[in-house]
C-alpha cells in the first residue's frame, strides 16, 4: 500500500475532479470522471456512485482501478493512483454524497435524482505516480 503524499491532500479538498478506470467483463477499458475524496487516516480514495453504475459492476468482477486527477489550477500538477477496490459499502453513502455536493456544487445536498442505492468505492492505492 502506497500513502498519498501530503502536498497533494488538499486535491481532495477542493472541486477536483478524478478519471476512475475500470475493466469491463470482456477486459475493455472503462473511464468515468468523478468527484473524489480522501480518507486519510484509513488511506483511502472514495468514490462514491450508484450501484447500477458501469463501474460499479466492473469493480464487482475485478476490483482492479486507476484513477487520475489534476489540480483544478494547475493542469500540470497531478496525482495518478493504482489500486484496488477493497470495499465497497452503503454505510454513509447518502450522507456522503451530500457532503460532495456542497464541495463540489455548494448545494447543501446532491441534486440528481438517485435512480438506485447509492455505494461508496473504497479505493486502496498500491501505487501512487
Amino acid at each position: 500500500m502506497a500513502p498519498i503524499p501530503e502536498e497533494f491532500h488538499d486535491l481532495f479538498e477542493t472541486e477536483t475532479f478524478a478519471h476512475v478506470a475500470t475493466l469491463t467483463d470482456e477486459g475493455l477499458p472503462h473511464v468515468t470522471p468523478v468527484w473524489i475524496d480522501y480518507d486519510a487516516d484509513d488511506n483511502r480514495l472514495l468514490v462514491n456512485t450508484e450501484r447500477h453504475r458501469q463501474k460499479a459492476r466492473n469493480v464487482e468482477h475485478n476490483s482492479a482501478v486507476g484513477v487520475s486527477m489534476t489540480d483544478p489550477d494547475d493542469p500540470y500538477r497531478f496525482l495518478s493512483v493504482i489500486g484496488e477496490v477493497d470495499e465497497i459499502t452503503t454505510d454513509g453513502a447518502r450522507e456522503h454524497i451530500d457532503e460532495l455536493a456542497r464541495r463540489y456544487t455548494d448545494n447543501d445536498e446532491y441534486q440528481t435524482p438517485i435512480e438506485s442505492e447509492r455505494i461508496i468505492l473504497r479505493i486502496r492505492p498500491d501505487r501512487v505516480l
